[in-house]
C-alpha cells in the first residue's frame, strides 16, 4: 500500500477549502492531507484544524512554490511514497487524482502533470495569459526534449525520486518552468496526462494581466538560469 500525501498550498483560500477538504476526504480514502497556509490573513488555518488535516502556517508569504516545497519536505520527512499538489482555488477535481498518479504507480514517470490542454475539456483561459503559457510551454519543451502543453498546471504528482530533488530546491515563483527544466537535468521522468479543471470557485488568481504580459520574458530569463546551472545538478538513480 502506497503512502500518499495531498499538498494544498493556500493563500486566503478558506472559502474554497471549506468545500475542497470535505470533498477530498469523502472521495479519496486512505490518503493524508496537508494545508500549507502561505501567510494567509483569513481563517485558512482554522478550516484545516476543523477538518482535522495536517497544516503548516508560514509567517511570511513565500509564494506558491515555497508553499509546495514545505509540503514536499513534510512528505520526505514522513516517508510518503507519492505527493500530490492540489491547489486551494477549487479548480482541481478529486475524481482526477487516481488518473494523475497512475503513471507513477505503473513506473512510467517520476513526475506527472495534469494538463488542461492535451484534450479539449472545456477549460477557457484569457487570451493574453494563454499566449504567454503557449510560449513558455514551447520553450520548455525544446529544452527538455519533450512536448509539454501545460507547464503552469498546479495539479501534479511526484514519487520519492522526484521528491528527493524538489524538496531540496523548488522555485517560489514561476515554478512550472523552472521545476520542469530542473527535473529534466536531474533525470526526473516527466509525463503529462489530460485532466479536467474547473473555473476558480471564489477569490482572485495571483496571475493578473501584467504578470501574464511579462511571463514570456520571465520564462526566458528563468530557463536560461536553470540551463546555466545544469552541471551542478545531481542526477537521481
Amino acid at each position: 500500500m502506497n503512502k500518499i500525501l495531498i499538498i494544498i498550498p493556500a493563500f486566503n483560500e478558506s472559502k474554497n477549502l471549506k468545500k475542497i477538504l470535505p470533498d477530498l476526504k469523502k472521495k479519496i480514502l486512505k490518503v493524508d492531507i496537508i494545508v500549507v497556509s502561505d501567510a494567509s490573513s483569513d481563517d485558512t488555518v482554522e478550516v484545516a484544524k476543523l477538518e482535522k488535516v495536517f497544516y503548516v502556517s508560514h509567517p511570511i508569504n513565500l509564494g506558491i512554490g515555497g508553499a509546495v516545497q514545505t509540503g514536499m519536505k513534510f512528505a520526505v520527512e514522513n516517508n510518503y511514497d507519492i505527493a500530490i499538489q492540489f491547489d486551494g482555488d477549487g479548480q482541481h477535481l478529486a475524481s482526477e487524482i487516481n488518473t494523475l498518479i497512475r503513471p507513477i504507480l505503473n513506473d512510467e514517470a517520476d513526475m506527472v502533470i495534469g494538463s488542461r490542454y492535451i484534450l479539449d475539456k472545456g477549460y477557457k483561459t484569457p487570451l493574453i495569459r494563454r499566449i504567454g503559457m503557449l510560449f513558455s510551454a514551447w520553450l520548455t519543451s525544446i529544452i527538455v526534449r519533450q512536448k509539454l502543453t501545460d507547464i503552469t498546471s498546479g495539479f501534479r504528482a511526484w514519487n520519492k525520486k522526484a521528491l528527493s530533488v524538489f524538496s531540496k530546491e523548488y522555485p517560489s515563483n514561476f515554478a512550472g518552468v523552472e521545476s520542469n527544466i530542473h527535473g529534466y537535468f536531474c533525470g526526473v521522468r516527466i509525463k503529462e496526462i489530460p485532466c479536467k479543471f474547473e473555473p476558480r470557485q471564489s477569490g482572485k488568481s495571483s496571475i493578473n494581466f501584467w504578470r501574464s504580459f511579462y511571463y514570456p520574458f520571465k520564462t526566458i530569463i528563468t530557463a536560461l538560469g536553470v540551463v546555466l546551472r545544469a552541471n551542478s545538478f545531481r542526477k537521481i538513480k
